[in-house]
């Protein structure tokens, strides 16, 4: 699918639903400056040209009970396909895991998990990370602070289309 071309009303469009994604078209399309159908009509062409890909609450992880921020790097016995889907595989099976990225570098894959406690983050570790065939290391990272966190992409990079 071509990537779709994003004109300046586009990218407010994109800019402001990444702020609220709740609000409603006519608030959209009064802060963009268009009426609420034209507005209507191109929300739904960045939806179905993959552009806006879901619409989702952020739950504040302290609030939850999950104020623990692990990063994992996790390197294999060899890096093969088979190797590869394995752990992937099984990393997309545990709740715990937010993020996962196969790596260029030092480690094959670098995790974000989410826990509790470090007892909750010594169970994951021993009784799913270290079992996942074809693991030779894994190196753990606590964060103590969070000093920036954003869910919204910058968009000013994309020139008009």
């Amino acid at each position: 699918m071509p990537k779709p071309k994003l004109d300046r009303l586009d990218r407010r469009i994109l800019t402001l639903l990444q702020e609220d994604g709740r609000q409603s078209n006519s608030e959209l399309a009064g802060r963009v400056g268009l009426s609420p159908s034209p507005c209507l009509r191109r929300v739904k062409l960045l939806e179905e040209g993959g552009v806006i890909s879901r619409y989702v609450a952020l739950v504040d992880p302290v609030a939850v009970d999950l104020p623990v921020n692990v990063f994992v790097s996790v390197t294999l016995e060899r890096q093969v396909e088979e190797r590869l889907d394995s752990f992937e595989a099984a990393v997309m099976e545990r709740p715990e895991v937010m993020e996962c990225y196969l790596m260029t570098g030092e480690a094959d894959y670098l995790l974000r998990v989410v826990v509790p406690d470090l007892a909750s983050y010594e169970r994951f570790l021993k009784d799913h990370l270290t079992r996942i065939p074809g693991v030779a290391s894994i190196k753990s990272g606590f964060a103590l602070k969070q000093v920036r966190y954003r869910t919204a992409l910058p968009l000013d990079h994309l020139a008009d289309g």
